[in-house]
């Protein structure tokens, strides 16, 4: 499949569409590595719900899933930041494979990294893996994310995920049918779901949750932020505040 790509740069940033205005990804030129885009950095919360920072013995995730490359940013911060990580992209287009190799520095493949250029919502269908983070970011030129956006898509990934499982998607939160996307999600994790406040730019990241129980008190999520900081550079600290502000931490505590 060939999709039209366009890059633009504004302000020592590089912007990947494809031929419309809609953003498709991002990266600061002088921080290849680092997370430019707000949705990007909160679909990385799941390494504040999950046992995986340098403090904890879990290493996870162990196992991750991308399906849709985009500008290929999340692909190179779990790339570089978790190195246990077996990391398997799907993108439908070859276009998009190749940008992310010329513009925006994708990591070659290797053992621990591979591309599979095909449909993200067949791949899950198809194939019997196993996944600790499956990151949903697939949208065409209309910023319309099809088959990916469904009740038989999420179900089918909740069903790859390991006991350790977590979905991050991201959604359009300036689209009159988010909550109805919201509402799919939470169906098919059967309430193990939870949507973050809609950030600056309009996209809104919702959670599933497969296996062990999430039980994190704020302030445990403010400490576990603190050293994700410090290590990696990835600020989470606004997105725990917003979330508290929101009402989403029941008890002062975020269950999945």
């Amino acid at each position: 499949m060939s999709t039209p790509i366009d890059i633009s740069e504004e302000a020592g940033v590089r912007y990947l569409h494809f031929g419309s205005e809609w953003v498709q990804g991002a990266m600061r030129i002088r921080k290849p590595n680092a997370l430019e885009l707000a949705y990007t950095r909160e679909m990385m919360a799941g390494l504040l719900l999950r046992d995986g920072l340098a403090e904890d013995t879990g290493n996870w995730p162990r196992k991750v899933l991308l399906i849709g490359l985009g500008a290929a940013s999340l692909t190179k911060f779990i790339y570089h930041h978790c190195p246990q990580s077996r990391i398997q992209v799907v993108e439908i287009a070859s276009s998009v494979v190749a940008a992310a190799r010329q513009f925006f520095r994708l990591p070659e493949e290797s053992a621990r990294f591979s591309i599979q250029l095909g449909c993200g919502a067949s791949f899950v269908l198809e194939k019997d893996t196993r996944f600790d983070y499956i990151l949903v970011d697939g949208y065409d030129r209309n910023a319309r994310a099809g088959v990916l956006d469904t009740l038989p898509f999420y179900q089918a990934v909740r069903a790859r995920l390991s006991d350790q499982g977590l979905m991050a998607v991201n959604l359009f939160g300036r689209s009159k049918g988010y909550k109805a996307s919201v509402e799919r999600i939470v169906t098919a994790f059967e309430d193990r779901a939870i949507a973050f406040p809609s950030c600056d730019s309009g996209n809104v990241v919702a959670f599933g949750a497969a296996g062990d129980a999430v039980s994190r008190p704020v302030a445990e999520l403010r400490e576990r932020a603190l050293v994700l900081k410090a290590e990696t550079g990835l600020d989470l600290l606004p997105t725990i505040t917003r979330l508290e502000q929101a009402g989403n931490l029941p008890g002062g505590t975020l269950i999945l």
